[in-house]
C-alpha cells in the first residue's frame, strides 16, 4: 500500500511567505504531475506553528497553521522545512522553539532550512560542523554567532541525498533557493524524469548554474560604515571605464597607495582592485540583462579592455559566464 511522505513547514510572524509556499507548492506540483499518470499523491502537506491558526507574514497576509508544534505527530514526519525572513530575529530567542527543533531533528528522516531559516537552526546548534548557507545579506551573522558552522556562501543549497550527513540535515539560500530545495529533494524522492516534469509546469531551471553570488547585488556602504572611503566609493561607479588602478584610486583620495589599501580592507573587508572589479561587474551584469550591447562592447565600456577578462571575473563572482547570464536574464548579447 502506497504512504505518501508527510512534509510539514514551520510558520512564525513575519516569516517571508515564499519562504513556505514556494517550496510546498514544488511538493504540491509533483502531486499533481502523479495524478495526470494515474498514480496517488507521493506527499501530504503540513503547516505547523507555534498556535494552530492564522500566522501573519511579512507581506501583510496570513498562513494558516494546521496544528501546533507541540501537537504535531513526529511518527511518521518525513521532512520538517524551516523558513527565513524578517520574523528569524524574534524566534532565535524562543527557548521552547529552540528546543523543539532539538527534539525533532532526530525523529525526521530530514530537517532543512530556508533562507535565514539557517539561523534557527544554528541557534538550536544543530548546524555545528556542517555545511551550511543562508540568505547572502545573513552570511556574515551566521560565520560570526556560529564559527563551527561550516558556511558555503555561494551555493544555493546543501543537500545531498548521497550523503548520511547533507541528506539529513541541510540549508538553502535566499528565498527562491527553497524552490531548488524542493526540487532536489523530490528527484532525490521520485526521480530525475517527475523532477524534471515538476521545473517545467513551473517554468524553472531543475538545476540553476552558478550559485546565489550571481543574483545578489553589490550595494555601496553607507558613508557611516565606510568614512574615509565615502566620496571615492560614489565616485567610482561612474568612471568604470577609465584608469581605476590603485594609484588612479590613491590620487582621487589623497591618499598614498599603501594607505589607501589598508583603509580599504579595513572598512570593506577587501582590496580596492577586488571592490572595482566587483564594481564593473555589477555594471556589466546591469547591461547584459538590458541587451544592449554586445558582450565585447560591455567588456570595453565596463573597463575590461576584452570579453576574456570580463569572462573570468563573470566566473570568479557570479559563477556563470557574461554569455549564460545574458541568456537567463536578457536577450543574448552575442560576441563581437
Amino acid at each position: 500500500m502506497h504512504t505518501p511522505r508527510r512534509i510539514a513547514c514551520l510558520l512564525y510572524p513575519e516569516l517571508m511567505s515564499l519562504d513556505v509556499v514556494g517550496p510546498m507548492q514544488v511538493f504540491a506540483s509533483a502531486n499533481a504531475e502523479r495524478k495526470g499518470h494515474g498514480l496517488p499523491p507521493a506527499y501530504v502537506l503540513q503547516l505547523v506553528g507555534a498556535t494552530a491558526g492564522p500566522v501573519l507574514t511579512s507581506a501583510g497576509f496570513a498562513l494558516t497553521a494546521d496544528t501546533a508544534r507541540d501537537d504535531l505527530a513526529l511518527a511518521g514526519l518525513d521532512t520538517l522545512l524551516v523558513p527565513g525572513g524578517d520574523g528569524v530575529d524574534a524566534q532565535l530567542g524562543d527557548g521552547s522553539l529552540l528546543a523543539w527543533l532539538r527534539a525533532v531533528e532526530p525523529q525526521v528522516r530530514r530537517l532543512g532550512s530556508v533562507c535565514s531559516g539557517a539561523l534557527l537552526l544554528a541557534a538550536a546548534g544543530l548546524l555545528d560542523g556542517h555545511r551550511a548557507t543562508t540568505h547572502w545579506s545573513r552570511t556574515e551573522t551566521l560565520r560570526r554567532r556560529h564559527p563551527a558552522v561550516r558556511i558555503e556562501p555561494d551555493c544555493l543549497h546543501t543537500y545531498d541525498s548521497a550523503s548520511p550527513q547533507d541528506g539529513h540535515l541541510f540549508t538553502s539560500a535566499g528565498v527562491t533557493a527553497g524552490i531548488d530545495l524542493a526540487l532536489a529533494l523530490v528527484e532525490a524522492d521520485l526521480g530525475r524524469p517527475l523532477a524534471l516534469a515538476v521545473a517545467r509546469r513551473l517554468v524553472m531551471f531543475m538545476r540553476r548554474p552558478g550559485g546565489q553570488a550571481q543574483f545578489s547585488h553589490l550595494l555601496a556602504p553607507e558613508a557611516s560604515h565606510a568614512p574615509r572611503l565615502a566620496t571615492l566609493l560614489e565616485w567610482i561607479p561612474g568612471q568604470i571605464g577609465s584608469d581605476l588602478s590603485l594609484q588612479a584610486l590613491a590620487d582621487r583620495a589623497c591618499m598614498p597607495p599603501r594607505t589607501l589599501s589598508r583603509v580599504f580592507q579595513r572598512e570593506l573587508g577587501m582590496a580596492p582592485g577586488r571592490y572595482v572589479e566587483r564594481v564593473r561587474v555589477e555594471a556589466a551584469s546591469a547591461l547584459l540583462a538590458q541587451a544592449q550591447a554586445s558582450i565585447a562592447t560591455v567588456a570595453r565600456l565596463c573597463g575590461f579592455a576584452h570579453p576574456e577578462n570580463l569572462r573570468r571575473s563573470f566566473h570568479k563572482h557570479r559563477a556563470v559566464s557574461p554569455q549564460a547570464y545574458a541568456e537567463r536574464f536578457g536577450t543574448a548579447a552575442q560576441a563581437d
